[in-house]
């Protein structure tokens, strides 16, 4: 009998309370593990492993509901970088938890004694009276940097771009209908940037607005900051806006009297998502700041990734870069290849602005080599339209057409559901330039509800443009041109512009109205100027002397002297394409390759492939 009572003394019932006191304690000290693995994860790692293990982390630690909520949300920032709208919208119900019940806590805490919190319990723990939830810098155990980060680009309520994945490639797709009163001028993206960066993506059919889910009350939410973004997010994606334009003008707010940085994060989050650019740069500065102040790295990284963001959304592409180049760094440092993978996504991304194919494709493959391993579906989106516009640039739309196709059109390929209707207007651009235009026009119809929703500044004039391309009707098609002209005077932007002047001053060349050309492709190479577009500025200037005009700023000879047409096939010879490879590539006949390379060999004095080759390689340099 004194063994048994001594036993009972040291082992005290299930039931009691010093026993559930005592599993409780085993929970809570599991849980803080599972949220330090899990965030490692979300920057370093597989994110699909990082969700699961921070909502183990949030059953486990449901006696300490400040904490709790910190894993929640850092477990939809994981949903996010994913893609996985649906996986999204459940964490941020709190309706998708690990816990006991699923086996996986049971086989990791103390032999599943009474007690340990089951998801219900963590559930109810996180009602009732608001609280300030412990932070990643305020969690106990060693600082932990860069812990929140918002779902990034595009880049918004399109959003677009969040920066891990172009964006909501799933069963939500975005608003439908007139404007909503979320409407701001500025970029609509994903609040962790990647670029995209960027927004969401417009309803195709997946799920009527009456049947999409009613956002209401998180149950996890406790601290009224977190619950403001909390709604703002769930009713984006929810293709709910008119409800989330007030708690994400909150967050801002109450972000302007704080100086975390993390919170300031979720503010420029916030802001990309509402299209507001400026308080966007205004809060990543700040982020900025307050990291470096505490030479947190991994802070560091993520603002550089918001800012670049920001600048790239804003046409500020040499800033975006900048920015990039930094943020690639401070996250190599950190340990944080995830983010890393992002910055490489945006700097292919400037880079396929200034023409650099070599850049791009180095930028591009940095950010895939990551984006693959870890399933980073927004960083991999970016990644694949920067090398898909270097093409376009390059004079290859075919090419271009291929690789974005899969990305924009309706499909188990469709990239990130923040990022893909970004990538709508040069997709439309390359399959007309390749002679597809049957193969565009149902991506249209989505730009459409995507430039109607208000929230990106210049998806306007692209749809404008976009249909011009595809118009049919010479005078619909001048209207549609001058439209999205006029509507780019009103969202800024030279690179935008700069490609709309270019497509109408090519189109009244080929109208034979070469005066209205000549006004046109000279405004466009002014403008790609402007921003350092170097291919796209060799574009205008190869229409301009087909147009029978030369730039002063042009060489008297070699590649210069060639018809864009000319150009476009030289350098794919020089590639070491066939003739027919050529035609397939430029939707032409192989006759129409023999009588331009023909050409192309009178006109720079080379007898052979090989010494095209040898020209067109030391033009480049």
């Amino acid at each position: 009998m004194t063994g048994d009572s001594s036993r009972a003394r040291t082992a005290p019932p299930a039931g009691s309370r010093n026993g559930r006191d005592a599993a409780r304690s085993a929970a809570a000290d599991l849980g803080h593990d599972e949220l330090a693995r899990g965030r490692r994860q979300l920057f370093d790692g597989p994110v699909g492993d990082a969700r699961e293990t921070l909502l183990l982390a949030a059953t486990l630690l449901a006696a300490a509901p400040e904490t709790a909520e910190a894993a929640h949300l850092s477990a939809t920032d994981a949903a996010w970088a994913s893609g996985d709208v649906v996986a999204c919208l459940a964490t941020l119900d709190a309706t998708d938890t690990s816990g006991p019940a699923d086996g996986r806590a049971a086989a990791r805490s103390p032999a599943g004694e009474a007690g340990a919190p089951t998801a219900d319990e963590g559930s109810a723990s996180t009602t009732g009276e608001d609280g300030v939830p412990a932070t990643p810098h305020t969690l106990d155990g060693p600082p932990l940097c860069g812990v929140v980060r918002g779902p990034v680009g595009s880049p918004s309520p399109q959003v677009m771009p969040g920066p891990d994945g172009p964006p909501l490639s799933g069963v939500v797709r975005g608003p439908e209908g007139s404007p909503s009163p979320l409407v701001a001028r500025g970029a609509a993206s994903p609040p962790s940037p990647g670029v995209a960066h960027l927004a969401l993506p417009p309803a195709d059919g997946g799920q009527s607005e009456e049947s999409a889910p009613d956002p209401g009350p998180g149950r996890w939410v406790r601290d009224p900051f977190v619950r403001d973004y909390r709604d703002g997010m769930r009713a984006l994606l929810a293709r709910r806006p008119e409800l989330a334009a007030g708690p994400l003008r909150r967050v801002l707010d109450r972000a302007r009297r704080d100086d975390r940085p993390e919170r300031l994060l979720r503010a420029a989050a916030a802001a990309l998502l509402l299209g507001d650019v400026h308080a966007a740069r205004t809060a990543g500065s700040r982020a900025l700041a307050a990291a470096r102040a505490t030479e947190c790295a991994a802070f560091e990284a993520r603002a550089l990734e918001y800012l670049a963001y920001g600048e790239l959304r804003a046409g500020r592409h040499a800033q975006a870069r900048a920015h990039a180049e930094e943020g690639v760094r401070a996250a190599l440092m950190a340990g944080h290849r995830n983010t890393a993978a992002s910055h490489h996504a945006m700097l292919a991304l400037a880079a396929s602005i200034e023409g650099d194919t070599a850049a791009v494709a180095g930028y591009a493959s940095a950010a895939l080599a990551t984006a693959r391993r870890h399933g980073l579906s927004q960083a991999a989106t970016l990644a694949e339209w920067a090398t898909a516009r270097a093409d376009l640039a390059r004079g290859r739309p075919l090419d271009a057409a291929d690789r974005l196709g899969p990305l924009v059109r309706p499909g188990p390929r469709r990239g990130h559901f923040a990022v893909w209707m970004l990538a709508v207007p040069c997709f439309v651009e390359a399959a007309v330039l390749a002679g597809q235009p049957e193969d565009a026009r149902d991506v249209v119809a989505d730009l459409a509800r995507w430039a109607a929703f208000g929230a990106d500044p210049h998806a306007p004039a692209q749809h404008a443009r976009c249909r011009a391309l595809l118009a049919s009707d010479d005078r619909e098609t001048d209207d549609l041109y001058l439209r999205a002209l006029a509507l780019h005077d009103e969202s800024g932007g030279d690179f935008e512009r700069a490609r709309t002047e270019l497509l109408y001053g090519r189109w009244l060349r080929r109208r034979r109205r070469l005066r209205e050309a000549r006004g046109r492709l000279g405004a466009a190479l002014v403008g790609f100027d402007r921003c350092g577009a170097g291919a796209w500025a060799d574009q205008a200037r190869g229409e301009l002397r087909a147009n029978g005009a030369v730039s002063g700023r042009e060489p008297a000879a070699g590649l210069s002297g060639l018809t864009p047409q000319q150009l476009r096939i030289a350098r794919h010879v020089a590639e070491g394409a066939t003739n027919r490879e050529v035609a397939q590539r430029l939707a032409v006949s192989t006759r129409t390759v023999d009588y331009h390379l023909r050409n192309v060999f009178a006109a720079l004095g080379v007898r052979s492939r090989m010494e095209l080759a040898r020209m067109v390689d030391q033009e480049r340099r």
